[in-house]
């Protein structure tokens, strides 16, 4: 099955802090709603520039971007 990588953009110099938040309400989510995921992280592209991001199932698609409307997405190639 075809994996996910859903992303939030964070820009500004507060960028890396606030995306490391997100992630703890993206786990928070996901076991509140008993659905599952592959991973759960953040990664810093530069000083301003930061991201949130969760790997999910394609099936699961959907559920997850109804409900979080993650700015956008991509294919997850390992």
């Amino acid at each position: 099955m075809k994996k996910l990588k859903l992303i939030w953009d964070f820009r500004g110099p507060t960028g890396l802090g606030t995306s490391k938040h997100h992630c703890i309400h993206l786990k928070e989510f996901a076991e509140a709603e008993q659905l599952k995921y592959h991973l759960i992280n953040h990664e810093e592209i530069n000083e301003m520039w930061s991201i949130a991001y969760i790997v999910i199932d394609e099936a699961d698609m959907k559920t997850y971007r109804d409900a979080l409307k993650p700015h956008r997405g991509e294919l997850y190639l390992p």
